[in-house]
């Protein structure tokens, strides 16, 4: 996006299909307004951007507590069968040691 032949007129890309294509939007007056709305634009979709990366993190915030929990708990369930005479067969199941 931006100005072409040293400010003469507006051009934005877009893509189609797949491919990057440029646009004309116009000189002058016309070519300024559009510009100032694409600034808009891409500010409120880097807002967007901004609340949904804060969303994330917040929600990653709350489920770290859930995951130290989940690791314990299989800790714990490895303890038990260890203690109970089985082990992990390639990393997979479980099954009873012989003999």
């Amino acid at each position: 996006m931006g100005w072409d032949k040293g400010g003469l007129y507006y051009t934005r890309s877009r893509r189609v299909g797949g491919r990057v294509v440029r646009e004309y939007v116009g000189g002058g007056p016309v070519g300024e307004l559009a510009a100032q709305l694409d600034a808009l634009e891409r500010d409120r979709r880097k807002g967007e951007r901004a609340d949904a990366h804060a969303e994330r993190e917040r929600l990653a915030g709350l489920d770290a507590p859930l995951d130290e929990l989940n690791t314990r708990a299989d800790e714990l369930v490895w303890a038990a069968l260890v203690a109970a005479g089985f082990h992990q067969h390639k990393r997979g199941a479980w099954r009873k040691k012989r003999g």
